[in-house]
């Protein structure tokens, strides 16, 4: 990873209508860094990667993409990058190794170098052993894993994955994100959008989108920090957990709380947390079994970042 600038925006914004679906983005991604934009469903994430790939115009402000502007060269865009959607998108009726060839023609790479690149992809991505399989026939993981062969055929210096791993098994998952760092070793920039918060801890840097808005951008460790929670986080086993959860989940100073089998997650910016779930819990007469802090994770950073947004945004309406 350099400093090398390989994405480049400022105060970029779409508008649908009457609908901004994002608004005033701005950031940097760099070479060989992968990228996170996070947030739920509905939040931007989406649009912006539209926007960065070349495929919709924004609505406001400006940017670069390997070298090229957004909002006046799309096409040299579209030439210079791989773009993996969330569904899948090959044709299912060709083999693995037919598909690798239609997407090389379609990137330009000369017929003399085509066969070399095809077989060394699939190496790469371990599919020898499926070269000649229909793709329809294949799991959701090997569709994935040709989606993204497919992707990189033509060695392209930026990769845009738009939530690559919606609806693949754990073990995909985990191998994919193998792939993932190894493209990215080669010096490969990677920007990919997500709405999985446990993927965050695998990227470089993250951005946070929500309600088209970004939220905050930095490292995983950066982010977490910056709310605050680090160190403060409460793992407890509550003899009445249901009655223990609906008083934490209102009490002051807590940030959020969550249902993880037995144990409750709480998550408080408080520095002495234990004396505060034990004046939540002790008057309702709640015992509590066990309890111990633990890291905060992304997830946390992310839910406390919207409840202090959300809280932001009706602040003027009951002021009123």
């Amino acid at each position: 990873m350099t400093t090398e600038t390989i994405i480049h925006t400022e105060h970029l914004s779409r508008k649908f209508g009457s609908l901004v679906a994002v608004s005033d983005v701005s950031f940097d991604v760099h070479k060989g860094e992968v990228f996170g934009v996070l947030g739920p469903n509905g939040a931007g994430k989406s649009t912006t990667i539209r926007m960065l790939c070349g495929l919709l115009e924004p609505s406001g402000g400006k940017g670069t993409v390997v070298g090229y502007e957004i909002a006046t060269q799309p096409e040299d865009i579209k030439q210079h990058i791989g773009y993996m959607t969330q569904r899948f998108s090959l044709y299912e009726d060709l083999s693995v190794v037919e598909n690798l060839w239609f997407f090389a023609g379609i990137y330009g790479l000369p017929r003399k170098k085509r066969r070399a690149r095809v077989d060394e992809v699939i190496e790469r991505i371990g599919l020898g052993d499926r070269r000649h399989q229909l793709t329809g026939t294949l799991s959701g993981g090997w569709k994935q894993r040709v989606a993204l062969a497919s992707a990189t055929i033509h060695e392209p210096p930026l990769l845009f994955l738009d939530e690559p791993t919606a609806g693949v098994d754990p073990v995909s998952r985990r191998e994919f994100w193998d792939q993932i760092h190894r493209i990215a070793a080669g010096g490969t920039t990677i920007l990919m959008t997500t709405h999985y918060m446990d993927e965050a801890e695998r990227c470089h840097r993250l951005a946070f989108i929500f309600r088209g808005r970004l939220l905050d951008i930095g490292t995983p460790e950066q982010i977490v920090d910056r709310r605050e929670l680090a160190g403060i986080e409460v793992e407890l086993e509550a003899a009445d957990a249901q009655n223990a959860f609906d008083a934490l989940r209102d009490a002051a100073g807590v940030d959020s709380v969550a249902h993880y089998g037995h144990l409750l997650r709480l998550a408080t910016r408080s520095h002495e947390p234990e004396p505060l779930v034990r004046g939540v819990l002790e008057p309702l007469g709640i015992a509590i079994k066990t309890h111990r802090t633990s890291r905060p994770t992304v997830e946390d950073a992310f839910v406390s970042m919207v409840g202090d947004d959300q809280r932001a945004a009706k602040a003027p309406k009951e002021a009123a």
